[in-house]
């Protein structure tokens, strides 16, 4: 082997052995959709006909079921026509509008005392104090713990009759708090892990009035919000397309840098590229 097919094979080694390309870990936000997804009391639940299984009319394995199922159960997605005559529906919302950096404001201690808490516009100078001022186009999303209480139904919505919804008892955010965001910050969703982000005790949901107003999406039931950091993560929350939709479960997940990721993972991700290049280009020459 002469001496430029030993580099050429340096560069390819180099090149995709070095920091990766993709420094993220990738942390799952969703819960498993199934019958024991939470829905609001009032709304349809969740059912699964099978349409078809098995392997002898076609003489193959085939599997196909029907699903039937209101938009706003377990891990979902509001969008802004929830709560708003006029605001975008599911297939209306841009895809650039259903990505952005991750905002975790943690108010755990605070729900565990009171099980009503509302988080206040104290809760986020307090995250801006500790992490900078909230970036353009957040994924805003509250961590009250209420992660643990999944999937008991009674212990997620804070009653002992899921029927009678006055007597609902789960965290939420503040409206002044919604106000307050919307008139100084940008964000794109509003989320929590609990399932309404308005408080259990709320009959007028202003917190959706305001935040569907502002073409604001909304998160509920997020899962596993401990696993990733208060800030810097990137949470992708691509909702189905549905014509007309005014919501619907989707697959919620936050990209977030991983041990070996740091400012210079760019340089040497494209550093990586360029040794890549170079070798395909001296590969061609030695075939020529």
């Amino acid at each position: 082997m002469d001496i430029c097919k030993i580099f050429v094979v340096i560069c390819f080694a180099t090149g995709l052995h070095c920091n990766p390309l993709f420094p993220y870990d990738l942390v799952d936000l969703t819960r498993n959709l199934g019958p024991d997804s939470l829905y609001y009391p009032t709304l349809a639940g969740y059912e699964k006909v099978i349409e078809l299984k098995g392997s002898k009319k076609y003489g193959h394995w085939v599997y196909s079921n029907v699903l039937q199922m209101t938009e706003h159960v377990g891990t979902h997605m509001d969008a802004p026509s929830h709560f708003n005559k006029v605001g975008w529906n599911m297939h209306q919302i841009p895809i650039n509008k259903m990505v952005g950096p991750g905002v975790i404001v943690n108010v755990k201690e605070k729900a565990r005392n009171n099980p009503d808490y509302r988080i206040s516009i104290n809760d986020i100078k307090e995250w801006e104090e500790k992490y900078g001022k909230i970036p353009d186009g957040a994924m805003l999303i509250m961590n009250s713990g209420w992660d643990a209480k999944y999937p008991d139904k009674n212990s997620v919505y804070g009653t002992k009759n899921i029927s009678d919804l006055s007597s609902f008892h789960h965290p939420g955010w503040h409206e002044d708090t919604i106000s307050w965001i919307i008139s100084n910050r940008h964000i794109l969703f509003i989320g929590t892990d609990a399932p309404s982000f308005d408080y259990g005790q709320s009959t007028t949901f202003p917190v959706h009035i305001l935040t569907s107003r502002e073409n604001i999406s909304g998160l509920e039931n997020v899962a596993n919000l401990d696993r990733i950091p208060p800030s810097g993560s990137i949470i992708s929350a691509a909702g189905m397309k549905t014509v007309e939709g005014s919501g619907g479960p989707l697959r919620l997940y936050a990209m977030v840098p991983n041990s070996g990721a740091n400012n210079s993972t760019v340089i040497i991700g494209t550093s990586n590229v360029l040794l890549i290049v170079i070798g395909l280009t001296l590969l061609t020459k030695l075939q020529d």
